[in-house]
């Protein structure tokens, strides 16, 4: 059983240090909010009010952080995890960050003699939660190797998608077809609703025809057809507004570094960008819905 600094104890870091926990590892945590601490101190993580605390003397170190500048901070920046953690320790980021800033993180810790995985997960809320979550991994075959034994007992899938940075870069691509996915489900819901359909009947025909994807099955945006649903929900977040356009934004950038033309892609990323304009980030991204048809059922009513 390992020893594991972990920074970042929010809507993932939360259940997945306790998944740790119940596989036997010690997790020492930290995170800026009080509140969050205190959360993961209740599920047996011993909280730590600076990095160098939760670091020190830590088999493996996790970052669960929200953007690429934060990641660079934590693990490269004065007071961060470089500075602190013993030489020997694995670092692993599981953050969702650019493609660029991971690399540049590899090479920082490398230069520095550490071992570092980009290792970013999918699977939202609920896979954390459920310890089903597929990680994505990217680094040295030797250090991917020692990273797959430690998020095991997290995961319900682990690839190896090869050198720095490929995580990420496995976790952008599959995040942007998601996106583009979700825009067809609630398109579809849409049409189907002003065809005349029966909004169940029309998910049996698709969930089992070519129209089939994983939000039509999971995230389906009309109330009472997927248990899985936000919609079902008021459209509480599940996986937010923000995270999705954050996402889909990194897809975007990637896409122009490499000189790629992404339509759809572009149509998802305008779509929930609107949402962020109309304030709605912190409701979950299948409400994408309301830019169709803002009186779908299930759509919040100002």
């Amino acid at each position: 059983m390992a020893t594991i600094g972990w920074i970042g104890l929010g809507n993932m870091g939360l259940p997945m240090t306790k998944n740790l926990i119940t596989a036997g590892h010690s997790v020492r945590g930290y995170d800026l909010s009080e509140s969050a601490r205190s959360a993961a101190e209740a599920n047996g993580v011993t909280a730590c009010t600076t990095i160098a605390e939760a670091v020190a003397g830590a088999d493996a170190v996790f970052g669960m952080l929200p953007n690429g500048t934060i990641s660079k901070e934590v693990f490269c920046g004065a007071g961060g995890v470089l500075e602190f953690a013993e030489p020997t320790a694995l670092l692993i980021d599981s953050s969702t960050i650019d493609v660029a800033s991971a690399r540049e993180i590899h090479e920082t810790a490398q230069q520095a003699g550490f071992a570092f995985v980009d290792a970013p997960v999918s699977g939202g809320i609920s896979g954390a939660a459920a310890a089903t979550l597929t990680f994505m991994l990217g680094g040295d075959p030797a250090d991917t190797a020692r990273a797959k034994e430690l998020v095991e007992p997290m995961a319900g899938n682990i690839f190896d998608c090869g050198g720095p940075g490929n995580g990420q870069a496995a976790k952008i691509v599959n995040n942007m077809m998601l996106t583009v996915s979700l825009q067809g489900a609630a398109e579809g819901a849409v049409l189907a609703d002003k065809l005349g359909l029966d909004a169940q009947t029309f998910w049996n025909v698709a969930s089992v025809s070519s129209g089939d994807s994983w939000p039509l099955r999971t995230w389906y945006p009309v109330p009472g057809i997927v248990e899985t649903a936000a919609s079902n929900n008021g459209f509480e977040a599940t996986f937010s507004a923000a995270l999705a356009h954050k996402d889909a934004g990194l897809a975007q950038a990637a896409a122009a570094d490499v000189g790629v033309t992404l339509p759809g892609a572009k149509a998802a990323f305008e779509n929930l960008q609107k949402l962020m304009d109309d304030g709605y980030a912190d409701m979950d991204c299948s409400l994408i819905i309301r830019n169709i048809d803002p009186q779908a059922p299930g759509v919040p009513q100002e």
